[in-house]
Order: structure tokens, then sequence, then C-alpha cells
């Protein structure tokens, strides 16, 4: 675990322990022993409390259409649990499209897509959605924010966004990104998008350098560590910061059993993989360039008794590079990064962590939860002793798709449509009956989850039909999505963004919960309540001057802000609204429906 407290902003010569190291260790430890949040029961009893208000999804037999039904319905048959109806055509559509695209529906494709009789349809808007710009517009905020691709990548960033939407377009295969990631070196900012990616993890040395070449600027050996934690959080779904400070034993059994039986130098040897790259910071006419960088490899190796600015002491050791799953080190002659990549990327641990995180962001919570903390030793079933609580809900299914990812050469579009293809992504999010919490793991029905910052934005955008006007790189662009950098929003929107949970891109990105402070937010932000007036070009003044019929402005206004049709009791009320006043009912209407819980979540 990285190291904490008052010993962070002490100089190098003032880092000595104040009390035993032990001790410190002991209380950097205490709040992961602390009993987490259940990620499966808080998104379930989320789902029961706000799916009970909607209208009721129309009953229907479940088709197995993949290997991932025959997975999940297959367990749920073997163990008797019942599970949910598929979702309505409304449902589904407004899901699949702020899923895959981070924006609900428009008016004439979701209508064009309700009256549609085909029985394949469902599979064909998903093939449409997955290979539309929008798709490409969502993904790369997710991976923006994932790889946290914000001000410390400096002048880099416009290139790194522009570099993750063109794979992304492409649909490079995902272990060729990772590969660039790890390996990238040049001149960060301007000609090597992947060297971004380690650069923005650098651990600040000193303000002036004493070497004429200024390379004293960064703590490289700290950097590594960093960097190393990063990204086997992110690539393996593995955290080793607990053993980049001290060996696991006597400290992780409760924890993670796996990582209990590795030692502080097994961290080292991961991280010697980065021992020969060099992180320079830029140096011009005696000011430093803090957030651009030239990344090499021509260090002599990683020193594990090098001085650390973050951690404690390093106790040495090999720095030698091996591999943590699997002990393999780089083949003589190769360039260690290289091999690194080749190592990770081939592991079949690499294409689960990945399935599971994706599977995560669709379905409402991982198959092993938290996504970046898996527990390799209590992860197969033939290997777990029987008194073990076995960690991924259904490891068959986790192993399924990461073989299948592999097999469709690490296609991130084809694994996100056999997720969304299948029938357990298409279950409504109601449930008949009683629901109990261990149905949960078995994914017995479809799990609400809140929008997120930028989601929540763009579908006002989108309902309201007032677009914004936002700098992404050389351009102004309508949908907050499609920035490259969040905090070049106006002050009002980022704001906003904030309290519904944007990320800083300095820290992982975490999901937020509910809160009075959003429905506060919502009932009287100028981001809705401009919006909604007739004015502007707004789809209420559209509306108003379009139909004749308040019957029609009423189904319309529903379409367009909640994907469906209004409910019997909801025609009634909202008539009697637009009786009264037909402007100003139009625009209670739609604030209200923006307002509502179903608005904020996605079923």
């Amino acid at each position: 675990m990285r190291w904490m407290g008052v010993l962070l902003a002490a100089p190098l010569a003032a880092q000595q322990p104040l009390v035993h190291p032990q001790d410190q260790v002991d209380a950097a430890h205490r709040a992961i022993y602390q009993r987490k949040e259940d990620k499966k029961q808080a998104v379930s009893a989320l789902t029961r409390e706000v799916s009970a208000a909607r209208p009721g999804a129309a009953a229907g037999k479940v088709a197995r259409s993949n290997f991932i039904d025959e997975h999940v319905f297959g367990r749920m048959e073997r163990d008797r649990i019942p599970h949910a109806p598929p979702a309505s055509d409304e449902e589904f559509a407004r899901r699949a499209w702020l899923d895959a695209t981070g924006r609900i529906p428009p008016y004439e494709e979701l209508t064009a897509f309700l009256g549609d009789a085909d029985p394949n349809k469902r599979e064909k808007l998903v093939d449409k959605l997955v290979a539309s710009d929008g798709f490409v517009d969502k993904w790369t905020y997710y991976f923006e924010d994932l790889f946290r691709s914000g001000q410390r990548m400096g002048p880099g960033l416009n290139l790194f966004h522009y570099w993750v939407r063109e794979w992304l377009k492409l649909d490079r295969p995902y272990n060729e990104v990772v590969t660039d990631l790890l390996t990238g070196a040049g001149k960060t900012s301007f000609s090597s998008p992947g060297g971004l990616y380690f650069a923005r993890d650098f651990v600040k040395a000193k303000d002036d350098p004493e070497t004429p070449e200024a390379l004293d600027l960064v703590n490289i050996p700290d950097t590594v560590d960093e960097f190393t934690v990063t990204y086997s959080k992110v690539f393996l779904g593995l955290n080793l910061a607990c053993i980049s400070c001290h060996d696991g034993k006597g400290h992780l059994e409760k924890v993670n059993v796996f990582l209990a039986g590795k030692k502080r130098e097994d961290f080292f040897r991961q991280a010697g993989f980065f021992g020969k790259t060099r992180q320079i910071m830029n140096w011009e006419h005696g000011y430093q360039a803090n957030t651009e960088y030239t990344v090499d490899d021509l260090a002599p190796g990683y020193d594990t008794r090098a001085e650390s600015i973050l951690r404690i002491p390093r106790s040495g050791g090999s720095g030698k590079p091996r591999f943590l799953l699997s002990g393999e080190e780089p083949r003589p002659g190769r360039n260690e990064r290289d091999e690194l990549a080749r190592l990770l990327t081939g592991h079949i641990q690499f294409s689960r962590a990945f399935a599971n995180r994706v599977w995560a962001e669709l379905m409402g919570f991982g198959i092993v939860e938290p996504v970046d903390e898996f527990d390799l030793a209590r992860y197969d079933r033939r290997r777990v002793p029987k008194d073990w609580t076995l960690q991924p809900s259904n490891p068959e299914l986790l192993d399924a798709l990461a073989a299948d990812f592999q097999q469709n050469q690490y296609s991130f579009r084809k694994l996100v449509r056999r997720i969304m293809t299948s029938s357990a992504y298409q279950l409504s999010s109601q449930f008949p009956g009683e629901w109990r919490e261990p149905y949960a793991a078995y994914y017995a029905r479809k799990f609400v989850r809140m929008l997120g910052a930028a989601e929540l934005h763009d579908a006002i955008v989108s309902a309201t039909a007032r677009p914004g006007a936002f700098s992404s790189g050389n351009q102004k662009v309508p949908m907050a999505q499609q920035m490259s950098e969040p905090k070049k929003a106006d002050a009002r929107v980022q704001g906003f963004m904030k309290v519904f949970g944007q990320s800083n891109r300095d820290e992982m990105p975490k999901k937020t919960a509910p809160s009075a402070l959003q429905a506060m937010l919502l009932m009287q932000s100028k981001v809705v309540t401009e919006r909604v007036l007739a004015m502007n070009g707004s789809r209420v003044e559209q509306l108003l001057a379009a139909t004749a019929d308040d019957r029609e402005l009423l189904e319309r206004l529903y379409l367009t802000t909640l994907s469906r049709r209004p409910a019997a009791g909801e025609r009634e009320t909202g008539l009697r609204a637009l009786a009264k006043d037909r402007r100003r009912g139009a625009e209670n209407l739609q604030w209200a429906l923006i307002n509502s819980p179903e608005f904020l979540f996605n079923y």
C-alpha cells in the first residue's frame, strides 16, 4: 500500500520513521480490513427501489442466444433461481443506446425501432450502435477516465485523445493498444501517445536540477513503482499496492490470499520490466516543463535500494524482471518492456480482467468485485479448498468471456456486442414476485445504474435539443462526451458534472452514489432549467410549434425524454397540465421528466 500521512510531504532527508515501521504498516492497512460495501447488494437494493415505480415489463419466454446465456440461465436452472422476464422494446432501446453510445435514443430512430416487426431487430440495433460515432464518443470518454487522461498529460492530452478515438474507430485489437501503452517512447507531448500513460505517473523529486542534464527532477524508481501499481490494476485486475511496500505474509491473508503469498521482492521484479526506462522532464532555458517528458530505455536497471519519496525504505533483493503471474523472465537480448507487453497481454488474466471490467459496465457489477482486486488463490473452483469462499460469482462464465475475447483477436466491439446481444443483458430490471438478495449473484434481473456525469449532461442536451459548445482540440463539439478534457467545460457544467461523479482524472474513476445534492441540482441548475424553456430552438419550443394535438405533444415529450410512451395515469395528469397552460405545462412536464429517477438511471 502507498506510504501515507505526513511523510508524503517531507523531504528525503527527513523521511525517518516516527514510530516503528511495523506500526506504520499496520496503520496504513486498517482501512482495507474494514468491511467493504457489497456492490451486488447495493446495486440490487437500488434496482428494487427505483424499478418499482416504472410501468410493468411484458411477460415472455427467454431464449438462450449465445454462450453467455448457457452459463447464466444454466446456472439459474440448476440452482432453481427464478429470473425476470425479457425487457420491453422501450426498456431495451433506451438501455442499449445509453450503454453503447452514452446518449438517449433520437425520436425518429426510436419510433422506427418500436414499430419494426423484425424478430431480429434488437441484434440489428446493437450492430448499428456499436458501429456508430456515438460508440466512439462514449467509450473514448470512458477509457480517458480509466487511463486518467488529464492535466498531468500536459500538451500531449489532445494527442492522446485522438489516439484513443482512432483505435476505437478502427476496433484495433486491445492487446496491441495495451502494448503501445506499455512500450511507448519518445517525446511524449508530440510523438508518443502511448508514452503519455507512463509519463503521467511521474513522481517529482525536486524543483531545480543538480546536474547539467536535469536527469534528477523525477524520482524514477518511485515513478516505476507507481506505474506498476497502475497498469497491474487496470490491465490485470490486481492491486499490488500493498506488496510494493512489504511482503504480503502477515498482512494480506484476510484481504487477498494470492498476494499474501507474495514478497516485496516479487513486486520489485515486476517493476523491473521498467528498470531501464527513464522519464526525463524537459528543462529548457532554466525552466521545467513538468508535463512534458522524453521516455527512453537507457537506465541501468531497477535499484532495489533506491531512496523513496512515497514508500518505506526499499529493502533490497533482486530487481531482475520476472512476470508475477508466470515467473517468466524476458528473453535474452529483447527489450524488457516489449517482453512485459508480450507476457501480460498473452496471459489469460489480462483477458479475464478486461472482460470482467466491461461486464461490470454493462451488467451493473463484475463477476469479480472489486474489478481491480482479483484474488487468484480463490478464483478456480477446482483448486479452492471447500471451506474457502470462491471469489467470482461465475468463474466458468468469466473464463468463457475471456477465451471468446482472445479468439476474436481482442476486439472490444465484439466483446460489447456479445454481451449486449445475450438474453441475460436483455432481461427486465423489474422482477415479478419476491426478490431475494442471493439472486443478485446469478444476474437474475437487469440491474439499474445511475448515468455517468457526462452521460447525464448529454441526455439532458439530447432530450431538450439544446446542445452545448465545448472545446476539444481545435474544434467545438456539442456533447460533453466528445470533450478531450472535462476541465475545458465552463464552470457551471464542471460543477454539475462534479456533483454527479465526474473523475478528476488524477485518481482511478469511482462510481458515485445517488444523493440529495444531486436531486437539488437537477431541480435548480440552469443546465436543466434553461433548456426546458420554450425558447432558443428547444425541444419544447419545437413541439409546441409542430403539434396541435395535446396527446401527440405529450407522447413526444415522453418519447424524447424517457424513451417510452406515457402510462394511463401519466397521460391524464399531463393532459390536464397542457389544458391549463400549454406552454407552461409543456415546460413543467419536461422539467418533471428530467427530474424523475427514470431519467437519472439506466434500466
